[in-house]
């Protein structure tokens, strides 16, 4: 069971009514116009169908003065046989699923009360695996006779849907579509691959000459690239050579600096010989000086000597000269004392004067002499003295002009080893000075060598130059030459040819993988096209059996058959059938009555029955045209159609006789001043 009741507020000729529903058959029955119909309606509305017959819009659906209309579903929510509910996620027994409509054109739907949209009213109604649309399933008034005018393509797809068989179709209707569109693909790709080989061709050839200038241009490259480090190894060179020039100048000073050590050791040497010599020169010159001082003491003492004797020579001749002074005065006077007796003491006198010269003279005398021998004496002794001066003041000349000799010596020595030793640092200042020069130009070289490294470097790691720089200009020089004859080629060929060998590639990768696709999906149209013959032949067996069976009880004849099974497009169910002993011809409008075409459709919607999935079915007026025979046979296979299934039925007739004695829930509807009311009888 679906439909546990249904409410009704304002809607059509209802003020407010509650029609509840029973499992098996639920039969509507009254007299026509009393609102039998508008129940049927109001559940399609409810549940969200698009079908209103009696209405453009859903606005003149709401009850005359009112402006607003509700029609709620009470679904059954429970359990069934043990299985869990058919809508899980609300976890009450009954759900109910109400639309409002009003009359200012705005419409919605509500689920327990709360807003839902269209696709939540359709996931809904897919969990109880009800399908409101298809009039196999809710057939409204007048579509007994809207099933016999439908093509017979339009009447297997309902069928399909019906009993759940959409799938089948929609497998087999996307493998063709895939193949149809694989086969349009490989068309295409086909032309485009074709047309992509002779571009390609024409490009192959701009390539190949592309390709020449491309190896030219990476031949100039490395040129350049080979040109810029065999600039980099020029200069270098030159760096090397610098450097070389300033190894072997610090060398040469280095050696320029031992010798100017070992002359200036020498010169230390020289030098300190020389203050030795010149020490020992100015003791011996000292020593000279005491000895030529002595000697010029002794050259003055024998002078003085020589004076004192000389002077004591004078003195004697003095004392000698007085002395005979003296004698001639004592003569004189003796000579007058001879004359002159008289005094006697003066002859005294006189004679004492004589004793005193003669003992003064031999006193003197004696004295001077011994001073003369003894000067004599002394002037030997120094003249002695003065030879062994003279002999020592020879021998230290004879040093000193030795010493002399050699200092003159030490100092031309010294001279040539100052000379020398200031040529050795000239030359060491000379080598400095280059080697500062050389280091200048070396710094100047390598800035200028680094400069060229970068440049090198961003054209490429460092390579070994094999050739000079003049060698490579020539060779650049012709490359060039060979270049210009290929300026016409353009850089966009590459990406030409690439793109279109890619293209070519791509289309020739795509082209095989539609071939491929195209046999997959051949063999998937062919495999699900069987699966869709197995089950739609396997229900029609079933369905054609049961319909040529209640058709025996209809005293007629008829079959149910399956037409172009080859292509599901055109493929449709074609019904037949002929009533009193008349051959079997297909159902519609022109061959058979009304009456007959109620009967066929309702005996063709009853052999369906045990196929059809949803758990709701409806039917309104399908036995209008039918004679009272039929009306009752067809009520009683409809109640024994729904036994044993989990199935709701709503069927509307104006009659309730054809179901008297059956097991049937019987709902009588009235009309009483233009009002509906509903009256639930068994």
């Amino acid at each position: 069971m679906l439909i546990k009741e249904i409410i009704l507020e304002n809607f059509m000729s209802y003020e407010y009514a509650r029609i509840p529903f029973q499992p098996g058959v639920n039969l509507i029955c009254g007299p026509n116009g009393s609102g039998k119909s508008s129940i049927l309606l109001a559940a399609s509305v409810a549940l969200g169908q698009s079908y209103t017959e009696r209405s453009k819009k859903l606005s003149d659906l709401i009850r005359w003065g009112k402006d607003q209309a509700r029609v709620t579903v009470v679904l059954d929510n429970t359990h069934k046989s043990g299985h869990s509910r058919p809508v899980q996620r609300i976890n009450k027994d009954y759900i109910y699923l109400t639309r409002i409509l009003r009359k200012d054109g705005k419409y919605w739907c509500e689920l327990e009360n709360r807003a839902a949209s269209k696709i939540d009213v359709t996931r809904l109604l897919q969990r109880f695996g009800v399908d409101p649309e298809n009039m196999l399933i809710i057939m409204h008034q007048n579509m007994v006779e809207e099933f016999t005018v439908l093509s017979h393509q339009e009447k297997l797809r309902t069928v399909e849907a019906a009993v759940g068989f959409e799938s089948y179709r929609e497998n087999v209707l996307k493998a063709q579509k895939k193949l149809s569109h694989i086969l349009s693909q490989e068309e295409s790709v086909g032309k485009l691959l074709e047309s992509a080989e002779q571009t390609l061709n024409y490009w192959r050839e701009q390539y190949d000459r592309y390709q020449q200038k491309k190896q030219m241009q990476m031949k100039r490259r490395f040129l350049e690239r080979e040109l810029a480090w065999a600039e980099v190894a020029k200069r270098e060179k030159i760096a090397d050579e610098i450097k070389e020039q300033i190894r072997e100048r610090q060398k040469a000073i280095s050696q320029i600096e031992n010798e100017i050590k070992t002359a200036d050791n020498q010169l230390n040497n020289v030098l300190t010989r020389l203050k030795e010599f010149k020490e020992e020169w100015h003791k011996l010159y000292e020593d000279r000086l005491l000895i030529e001082r002595a000697q010029a003491k002794t050259e003055l003492a024998i002078s003085m000597t020589n004076e004192a004797i000389q002077e004591t020579h004078t003195l004697i001749e003095t004392y000698q000269s007085n002395l005979k002074e003296w004698l001639t005065k004592i003569e004189q006077f003796e000579t007058i004392l001879h004359k002159n007796p008289e005094p006697t003491n003066l002859k005294t006198q006189l004679t004492e004067i004589r004793n005193a010269y003669e003992k003064l003279e031999d006193t003197w005398t004696q004295k001077l002499k011994a001073k003369d021998e003894n000067l004599k004496g002394t002037i030997e002794k120094s003249n002695e003295e003065l030879g062994k001066l003279a002999n020592q003041i020879l021998g230290v000349k004879e040093k000193i002009e030795h010493l002399n000799s050699e200092i003159e010596t030490l100092n031309n020595s010294t001279v040539d080893q100052k000379i020398n030793l200031a040529l050795l640092q000239y030359k060491e200042e000379s080598l400095k000075k280059g080697i500062e020069k050389l280091e200048k130009e070396l710094q100047l070289s390598l800035v200028d060598c680094d400069e060229f490294r970068k440049k090198a470097e961003e054209m490429g790691p460092q390579i070994v130059p094999m050739k000079s720089v003049a060698e490579i200009l020539d060779e650049i020089r012709v490359t060039d030459g060979h270049l210009t004859a290929l300026a016409d080629v353009s850089e966009d060929i590459e990406r030409m040819y690439e793109s279109y060998s890619k293209l070519y590639l791509e289309l020739k990768g795509k082209a095989q993988m539609v071939e491929e696709n195209r046999e997959k999906a051949l063999e998937e149209v062919k495999t699900r096209m069987e699966a869709w013959k197995t089950v739609i032949k396997s229900l029609l067996e079933h369905v054609n059996i049961q319909y040529q069976g209640i058709l025996t009880l209809a005293q007629a004849t008829g079959e149910v058959r399956l037409t172009d099974e080859q292509d599901i497009e055109l493929a449709g169910l074609e019904i037949l059938v002929g009533f009193k002993g008349a051959k079997p011809l297909p159902l519609n409008a022109h061959t058979q009555s009304g009456g007959e075409r109620s009967t066929a459709t309702m005996t063709f919607l009853l052999a369906l029955q045990q196929r059809v999935k949803s758990p709701f079915r409806a039917v309104d007026e399908y036995d209008v045209h039918m004679d009272p025979r039929n009306r009752e046979m067809i009520a009683d296979l409809l109640v024994s159609s729904v036994k044993g299934l989990d199935a709701q039925y709503l069927a509307i007739t104006p009659s309730q006789l054809s179901f008297s004695g059956n097991d049937v829930h019987v709902i009588t509807v009235q009309n009483i001043e233009g009002k509906s009311i509903v009256k639930e009888v068994a």
